[in-house]
């Protein structure tokens, strides 16, 4: 018996839904190691610290080894899952952890054999060498571990239960972080640590088993889709070339701020890029929800809900994006004075205000994004990333060198609005997307109100009561405005029936 399609009606409740599950399960383990790395800390010291980090980072870089079977999984099971076909599902995610096996069991097996090597070309410690090396060996059998576990997730993923593919992943990752300092303090040290990892993976990788199991019996039958291996494999060799560009496109402009200006250009960057991109984790999270539900509405005959679902999910990020821009322009320059100290209220305030004018367009890209991926061209976006590279690079030097950290600030953001525009550029050619952008007059006014109290209190810098009073005037005018003129009917009465409920409930 197959499952049916999942209905265009309630999608996208789904999909936000799904995405504040997954925002959840990112800020839950934050919050855990915000309070358990500081007892890691003073148990193993700071260079002990140091190796531990070491030996998570040395497999992290090597993320690509699943050959991108994880998304890919996602991406053509969700297919499959739409079609109401769950034998092809189920052949599908057993084909993607056969390729992932293939590839990341001999490069974990060169981590296992070669450690004591790898760990040679860092200033490790003698007495901490023998210690390195084992837990580098434990690491790389997590290694592979986790990679089963983000295809094996692939049933939860279609069905965008994102509440379970969150327990379980937040679940064990709470679990091991709380038992890492524990595991050290009863003298087990790094390898205790690498240990406890390990152990939280692998009842990861049991739980998700057992909830897929659950979800899709025809999981654990055998033989995989000799007809998906080789669209799997062309997805998944996009994924990779995209992925490497991605990593030095994210990465460029802080080696080249070093470089070119000084360390403490970079850290006064980082303070900023860091605080900037924390507005994108709820766009991040929508990506694990927007890809299976928009791989589900492939084809011809689900265009126009593909489309009506692409369209709602622009409107949503462009509502909830200018009040989160308002609140972190105005809030940003006393949080890093009392967070990181007045010179980076002083040096790193100006940079996140650059970085702002790009982010508002990087919250909206993600919609795209997902659209070129659901529509298996992830080959579209490596040309893309490899395209940018060049260009970006001279920019970052060309504006960082001369004005530093607000420079490479600068160069980010063009880069990231060049980069939107031509995401959807590609998304309606590639995508099956007939995007046109809808910017009511009562919308822009709204922006208006909410921006330009924030705007003037930046530039007299004061945050005196009656600016603060201003700014939320402005906020509430650009709620009200945007309610009316950006969301449509059916929207409003469905906002105003959930606000109802919820007073309900409330009395």
């Amino acid at each position: 018996m197959s499952d049916p399609a999942m209905p265009a009606a309630g999608m996208t409740t789904r999909v936000v839904k799904g995405s504040l599950w997954t925002l959840l399960g990112q800020v839950a383990p934050l919050a855990v190691s915000l309070a358990a790395t500081p007892f890691t800390i003073r148990l193993l010291g700071a260079e002990g610290y140091g190796v531990f980090i070491l030996v998570g980072l040395i497999p992290a870089y090597l993320a690509f080894a699943d050959f991108g079977m994880s998304l890919a999984s996602t991406r053509f099971a969700s297919e499959a899952f739409g079609r109401g076909d769950r034998k092809e599902e189920a052949a599908v995610i057993r084909t993607a952890v056969a390729v992932a096996l293939s590839v990341s069991v001999p490069v974990a097996l060169g981590l296992f054999i070669f450690a004591p090597q790898i760990i040679s070309l860092f200033a490790v410690s003698a007495n901490l060498f023998a210690e390195a090396a084992a837990a580098l060996r434990i690491g790389s059998v997590t290694f592979v571990v986790y990679f089963l576990c983000s295809i094996l997730n692939t049933p939860q993923l279609a069905r965008l239960r994102m509440d379970l593919n969150t327990l379980i992943n937040a679940g064990t990752r709470i679990a091991g972080l709380i038992a890492t300092p524990v595991a050290i303090y009863l003298g087990f040290g790094i390898v205790g640590a690498a240990a406890v990892l390990l152990a939280a993976m692998l009842f990861n990788l049991a739980g998700h088993i057992f909830f897929s199991g659950r979800l899709l019996p025809e999981l654990f039958g055998l033989g995989i889709s000799r007809e998906k291996l080789r669209p799997l494999l062309k997805f998944g060799a996009g994924l990779v070339a995209s992925s490497i560009a991605a990593v030095a496109l994210t990465n460029a402009e802080k080696g080249i701020l070093a470089a070119a200006v000084s360390a403490s250009a970079l850290a006064h960057y980082t303070v900023a890029f860091t605080a900037a991109t924390m507005m994108t984790l709820f766009a991040g999270a929508m990506i694990q929800s927007l890809i299976p539900a928009f791989s589900q509405l492939q084809g011809e005959a689900a265009r126009e809900r593909l489309n009506g679902l692409f369209e709602r999910g622009v409107r949503l990020s462009m509502i909830w994006a200018v009040p989160a821009m308002v609140f972190l322009a105005v809030t940003a320059k006393p949080f890093f004075a009392i967070w990181a100290g007045e010179e980076f209220g002083r040096e790193s305030t100006l940079p996140l205000y650059l970085l702002l004018g790009g982010l508002l367009f990087n919250i909206i890209a993600y919609l795209p994004h997902a659209a070129i991926l659901a529509a298996g061209r992830s080959d579209a976006l490596a040309k893309l990333y490899w395209i940018e590279l060049v260009p970006y690079a001279a920019a970052v030097w060309l504006l960082a060198s001369r004005y530093g950290a607000a420079g490479a600030a600068a160069a980010w953001s063009l880069r990231v609005i060049v980069d939107t525009f031509l995401q959807f550029y590609l998304a309606i050619r590639l995508g099956g997307i007939t995007f046109r952008p809808r910017f009511p007059l009562g919308y822009l006014a709204g922006v208006a109100a909410a921006a330009l109290p924030a705007a003037f209190m930046l530039y007299t810098d004061s945050h005196t009561l009656f600016s603060i009073l201003a700014v939320l005037a402005g906020l509430i005018i650009y709620a009200a405005m945007t309610l009316r003129t950006l969301l449509d009917p059916e929207e409003r009465s469905w906002l105003t029936a959930r606000i109802s409920r919820l007073r309900n409930k409330a009395t």
